[in-house]
């Protein structure tokens, strides 16, 4: 009785800042600024994706949308790469109250293409947004975004707004629940 008190007091705190950050914060992209906090605007990333073809983060608009930064010789990366797919799984065909779908942009800090690739396959990865620009730590994209330590994460709705950041892969489900539309 105690444990499932403690495990539902716990979904709440996990809760409680998203639900304020919704009702508080009605930013709309043509308000917010362009930054890395929670409320603006997440800058674009514009990379090769495993064929060579440019991908913008952009290009994503209307969705809501998980920019991962992870690599394939990141022990912890691959540890939540099975959650990441089990939430993509339950949720990509979500309407959202500011989104309608959900998909994850991975930004890998690889410096070898095989071993990116190798981990995407191996990882069962199955959606279409891998991007990376093979420098490493040195990627214009952790610049950035002032990554210091992967994995981490950057949840955005349809507009481009971050609702979160560095949300664990158990937890990212409870967020996308707690802003699907209500019908």
């Amino acid at each position: 009785m105690f444990t499932a008190r403690m495990t539902r007091f716990s979904e709440v705190l996990i809760l409680l800042p998203v639900y304020l950050f919704i009702q508080c914060t009605q930013h709309s992209s043509e308000t917010a600024k362009t930054g890395i906090n929670i409320g603006d605007v997440a800058p674009d990333l514009v990379y090769p994706d495993p064929e060579g073809n440019m991908l913008s983060l952009y290009s994503l608009k209307g969705k809501m949308v998980l920019i991962d930064f992870w690599a394939s010789w990141c022990p912890p990366c691959r540890k939540e790469n099975p959650k990441l797919v089990k939430t993509y799984l339950e949720y990509s065909g979500k309407k959202f109250n500011n989104g309608d779908g959900f998909t994850i942009f991975s930004v890998s800090c690889d410096r070898t293409k095989d071993e990116w690739l190798k981990a995407v396959e191996n990882d069962s990865l199955i959606w279409k947004n891998h991007v990376s620009d093979l420098k490493g730590w040195e990627a214009e994209a952790t610049y950035k975004y002032r990554i210091s330590a992967i994995p981490s994460n950057f949840l955005i709705d349809g507009n481009g707004i971050i609702l979160a950041k560095n949300i664990p892969g158990d937890s990212l489900a409870y967020y996308l629940q707690s802003m699907l539309l209500k019908e």
